[in-house]
């Protein structure tokens, strides 16, 4: 028996890195999986090995900065399964441009990717959700969320607003929906390689007392863990996945 069986769950940026991960995670668990991303070669391959695991899975293959994307894919889930328990708002954009040099355009872009697109799927899941009696959002904010120095201004901006969107959405969204957010340091994910890569990322693993960075499945585990009874009296919190950098 899983911990997810009979559960279907929608994680969005689910291509690679700590959503890939996820999604390996919760159909190992029993879930039926819902692998968005951009790259139809990529969210194919990660369907292809769930299935190849025993699993069950569906790519949708989305944009979150096209405000029509939310709908594109809760329509595909409910198609496929007719219901949703577990969303995933895992799908991120990093800029690395300070204000002076960050377009509106760009600052918007973040926003939609990070946030709004967030907001629009969690607003079309929850009424499913709602009306089962039960439901797990969970949110992907980051330590830039915790203070400025470590994002620069759109992206810091978009996860100090993920962390409002998740604690208003638990105060509303309960007592059926339970929603906690994730805040990752440093993980190896391809938007790590956008920001230079492991290396560029010297001065985090300074100051954190493991002195390394993250893999993807450490954070898939904590997932797991708000997406099942096991937090059953957790709501509305920000659980930092960072190695303790700011301790």
């Amino acid at each position: 028996m899983g911990k997810l069986d009979g559960k279907v769950a929608i994680i969005t940026g689910s291509t690679s890195g700590m959503g890939r991960d996820t999604a390996y995670l919760f159909a190992k668990e029993g879930a039926k999986v819902v692998v968005t991303g951009r790259n139809e070669a990529r969210a194919q391959a990660v369907v292809d090995k769930i299935k190849a695991d025993g699993g069950e899975a569906i790519c949708v293959i989305a944009d979150t900065s096209d405000l029509n994307a939310p709908q594109k894919i809760f329509d595909a889930t409910m198609e496929a399964y007719g219901t949703v328990d577990i969303l995933f708002n895992n799908a991120g954009m990093l800029s690395l441009k300070p204000i002076l040099d960050c377009s509106l355009e760009e600052f918007q872009r973040v926003m939609t990717v990070n946030v709004t697109s967030a907001f629009l799927l969690s607003k079309l899941c929850a009424p499913v959700m709602k009306a089962k009696g039960e439901g797990h959002i969970i949110n992907t904010s980051s330590v830039a969320g915790c203070a400025a120095h470590w994002g620069p201004v759109a992206y810091c901006t978009s996860k100090h607003a993920m962390n409002g969107l998740t604690k208003s959405m638990a105060l509303e969204l309960g007592p059926e929906i339970h929603v906690n957010g994730i805040q990752p340091g440093t993980i190896l994910t391809a938007m790590l390689d956008e920001a230079g890569g492991e290396a560029a990322m010297g001065f985090m693993k300074d100051r954190s007392p493991l002195h390394r960075v993250a893999q993807g499945s450490e954070i898939a585990t904590v997932a797991l863990f708000l997406a099942t009874k096991d937090s059953s009296f957790i709501d509305g919190q920000l659980i930092r996945v960072d190695g303790g950098v700011d301790i």
